[in-house]
C-alpha cells in the first residue's frame, strides 16, 4: 500500500467512531492534506469539524509525526512558526500515518481532551496495520 485509499480511510473513521468515549469529529486525508472520509458524531461541537480537518491536514503536511511533535519543535524556534502555513495547528490529535517508512495521510480527531484525540487517532493508525513511526 502506498496511498491512503477510501476503504482505508472508512476503517480508521470507523474506529475512530467506534472507540471514542464521547462524541468527536475525525477526519482522514491523504499526503497533501486533501480530504479521503470524515465523519462527526452526534452531539459532537460544530468546532470539532475543522479542528480535526486542521489536525489531520497539519500532520499529513508538515515534517513533523504528530501536531504535538509540531508543537514542541515550533515553540523552540521563532522563525519556524513564522514560516508555517496558516492551516497548521498545534492542537493535539493530529497524527501521520505510515506505511513503512513512506507517509500516506494522517487521521486527525477532535472532541476529547488534547491527549485523549492523539491516543484515539494512534490507536486508530495501528489497528488499521499502519504505524505513525514512534511504535
Amino acid at each position: 500500500m502506498t496511498e491512503m485509499t477510501l476503504e482505508l480511510a472508512f476503517a480508521l473513521v470507523h474506529f475512530v467512531v467506534e472507540n471514542a468515549p464521547a462524541p468527536v469529529a475525525v477526519y482522514v486525508v491523504d499526503d497533501h492534506g486533501e480530504i479521503i472520509a470524515a465523519a462527526t458524531m452526534d452531539a459532537a461541537a460544530p468546532d470539532t469539524r475543522l479542528n480535526a480537518h486542521r489536525k489531520a491536514y497539519t500532520a499529513a503536511r508538515s515534517d513533523a509525526r504528530s501536531t504535538t511533535e509540531l508543537a514542541a519543535k515550533a515553540r523552540k524556534d521563532a522563525a519556524e512558526r513564522a514560516s508555517f502555513d496558516p492551516f497548521f495547528t498545534f492542537f493535539q490529535g493530529g497524527v501521520a500515518a505510515f506505511d513503512g517508512a513512506t507517509r500516506i495521510g494522517a487521521v486527525g480527531v477532535s472532541g476529547l481532551a488534547g491527549p485523549d484525540d492523539d491516543a484515539l487517532a494512534r490507536r486508530a493508525i495501528e489497528a488499521s496495520g499502519l504505524s505513525t513511526l514512534d511504535s
